[in-house]
């Protein structure tokens, strides 16, 4: 049997974090939910509590998003910098370009709008008292899995609208945080305001990237995202096309 790729590998590892982290928060939740008193105003600065320890993780992987070095991250979130970009071609006419930005920029926005409409309906239950901080954070940790488990076995989001192949060529992978983090912008608090405003940060630098330079994202333009030079097999596939 051929031995799986070290970055699927990382990510089944981190997937297993994940699950932990999950039934950690779970626990928690029931065992000692006065810990979940951080996540209001300014208690942050007032009592250590666990949930530092997992602010602190988010950070970090919010972070090393902006850091240009793979092995830890795979392609799909790192074709954002030039130095991952082998052109097809010396000179590339962004012209070529308007098609794929144009499609691109619909399946994003029709994400957008369906999140959006996800998110809506948490902030309903949150008005009405239904939900408070602590299943606001118990929601985003269940995003926080879901995001793996879409990058190692299904990905609606690739199957229902983007159509794109695989991770490497998502148009979306660095909204992640934004996504998983959503959930906290009721949350009226230090905790949720630092790490949601991270995740702004994050998007928005991929988003500025995408319109500066599209060809980076574009498979027919950007040779290392095509198939046959792909090294992170994070598809599970281990063939080489």
């Amino acid at each position: 049997m051929m031995k799986l790729p070290q970055l699927r590998r990382l990510y089944q590892a981190r997937l297993v974090f994940r699950l932990c982290v999950l039934f950690l928060t779970i626990m928690m939740y029931f065992a000692y939910p006065q810990s979940f008193d951080v996540l209001i105003g300014f208690n942050f600065f007032h009592k250590f509590s666990w949930l530092h320890l997992l602010w602190l993780v988010w950070v970090i992987d919010m972070i090393v998003q902006l850091i240009p070095a793979k092995g830890y991250l795979p392609l799909g979130s790192l074709k954002q910098f030039k130095m991952f970009y082998r052109p097809v071609k010396e000179l590339i006419d962004k012209k070529e370009l308007i098609p794929f930005f144009k499609k691109s920029e619909w399946e994003s926005l029709k994400v957008l709008g369906a999140w959006a409409m996800l998110v809506a309906g948490i902030g309903v239950l949150w008005a009405a008292n239904i939900l408070k901080e602590k299943e606001l954070l118990l929601i985003s940790v269940v995003f926080y899995v879901c995001d793996l488990l879409c990058v190692l076995l299904w990905c609606p989001f690739r199957v229902w609208i983007m159509k794109n192949r695989c991770c490497t060529t998502c148009r979306i992978f660095n909204w992640d945080h934004l996504m998983m983090f959503s959930p906290m912008l009721f949350i009226r608090g230090v905790y949720s305001i630092s790490i949601f405003a991270i995740a702004v940060v994050v998007f928005l630098i991929w988003e500025g990237c995408f319109i500066l330079h599209p060809e980076r994202f574009c498979e027919e333009t950007n040779a290392a995202l095509q198939c046959r030079n792909c090294t992170d097999k994070l598809c599970g596939s281990l063939t080489r096309g």
